[in-house]
């Protein structure tokens, strides 16, 4: 007979040990608050137990009915051993596996925001071979489910979430998340009868409950606004077809307080960790249990290298010798290995044969193989004043660098030497020009 594991399965019928019926607490009300005494005074210590299906969902393996079916299925085991009913519970210390693996480690509770296009079903496998909206999902994201469901023609917003139990919680009614979408439809509209829809109705025996729409655009294709807090299956179309109106689009624009936006067809965007913890709030928060503490990534710690201790008894830095240097002292200069000392410009000229001013020892600078360029002293420069001889003109045509000629006219090139008079002969500026 195998051995049972060590979770413990439910059974409503069974006392806890320790414990006192009511009519034992009746007959002896003395051991009774004696009993309720040590319950008071133990400590609570014990695992918190959940059900094995609550667990594998919010691992986001499956969905709480497909992990009931793995168990029925014997693909599930907890600590070796197969189980065979769901009606169990389990503690965060027992070993869970799904066919052989097991649960992935315990991540923060994340969701992103898809814009699923048409054609694409909201399921993990289609039997028959149709394209799932997870087969679209970049790799990169984690293991993810979905929040509610999308007809095949269906398309704008769907919510994935990595947690199996926040995802039950929001696609609750109970909930109260409205979802809205914009509805394309073909028929004469009828506004009364879209009014009466905020009562609730009935199709075929089907209740459905209260239903906001509007008309945002009349005509052979009209558009409107659906707004409903249930999403039971093809709700929509039933009841506005109920109305004679045939639906030909039907675009999910919000679920919530999130919105589509101009969210490109195909992509998706996470919801930053606080946003979504402020709107969920305290009471989603716990009902779903989400965590927005543990590590986004199940990534291991890195290992920090140990530093090694200081040697006491060794050197210390202004005590340790100086290395040795190669290419003699420091009169010579420093040594570039062990061949001769590079010259400056690679020509000859020795850096060690100049002075600190950069000049040689015969007084001219030496640039490689240039010859050195030589300046007076300025002693021997005191006749800069004196007149230069058949010095070549500014301009080429006989005119000076100092910009006028002997004559004392300024001369431009070819152009003749323009006069001015002096200032003493032109006292009489003021008096009439005449002719």
């Amino acid at each position: 007979m195998p051995e049972r594991p060590s979770a413990t399965p439910l059974d409503p019928e069974a006392d806890a040990p320790g414990t006192m019926t009511s009519g034992e607490a009746e007959a002896n009300p003395a051991a009774a608050e004696g009993v309720q005494a040590a319950e008071a005074a133990e400590p609570n210590d014990a695992p918190k137990q959940e059900r094995i299906a609550k667990v594998i969902a919010r691992a986001g393996v499956a969905s709480r009915r497909q992990a009931e079916a793995l168990i029925e299925e014997g693909r599930v085991k907890v600590n070796g051993e197969m189980l065979l009913t769901p009606a169990f519970t389990v503690s965060a210390d027992d070993a869970i596996t799904v066919d052989g693996a097991p649960l992935p480690t315990k991540l923060r509770t994340r969701a992103f925001l898809f814009h699923k296009p048409r054609g694409l079903v909201t399921t993990n496998h289609d039997p028959d071979g149709r394209p799932t909206i997870f087969d679209s999902l970049p790799s990169s994201l984690p293991r993810v489910v979905t929040v509610g469901r999308l007809d095949i023609n269906t398309e704008g917003l769907l919510i994935v979430t990595n947690d199996g139990g926040l995802a039950r919680i929001l696609e609750l009614p109970a909930t109260g998340w409205t979802r809205k979408y914009r509805v394309r439809v073909h028929g004469a509209v009828d506004e009364a009868a879209l009014k009466d829809l905020r009562e609730g109705t009935a199709v075929d025996g089907v209740l459905y409950g209260p239903i906001e729409a509007k008309v945002d655009r009349a005509g052979d294709n009209s558009w409107l606004t659906v707004s409903l807090t249930e999403g039971k299956n093809r709700e929509i179309k039933v009841v506005l077809g109920a109305l004679g109106l045939q639906v030909t689009r039907l675009i999910r624009v919000s679920f919530g307080p999130f919105q589509l936006g101009d969210l490109p067809r195909g992509e998706v965007k996470e919801i930053p960790t606080r946003l979504l913890k402020d709107q969920l709030g305290p009471r989603l928060t716990a009902e779903a249990e989400a965590d927005f503490d543990s590590p986004v990534t199940a990534s291991s710690p890195r290992a920090t290298p140990r530093r090694k201790p200081r040697d006491s008894g060794g050197p210390r830095r202004e005590e340790r010798p100086n290395r040795p240097r190669d290419g003699g002292d420091r009169q010579r200069g420093r040594s570039f290995g062990d061949g001769e000392r590079p010259r400056f410009g690679g020509r000859g000229d020795d850096r060690g044969d100049r002075d600190r001013g950069g000049r040689d020892r015969d007084g001219g600078r030496n640039f490689g193989d240039r010859p050195a360029q030589r300046f007076d002293r300025r002693e021997d420069r005191d006749d800069r004043s004196a007149p230069r001889g058949d010095r070549q003109r500014f301009g080429g045509r006989g005119d000076d660098r100092g910009g006028r000629d002997r004559d004392g006219g300024r001369s431009f090139g070819d152009r003749p030497p323009q006069r001015f008079d002096r200032r003493e002969d032109r006292d009489d500026r003021s008096a009439p020009r005449g002719d």
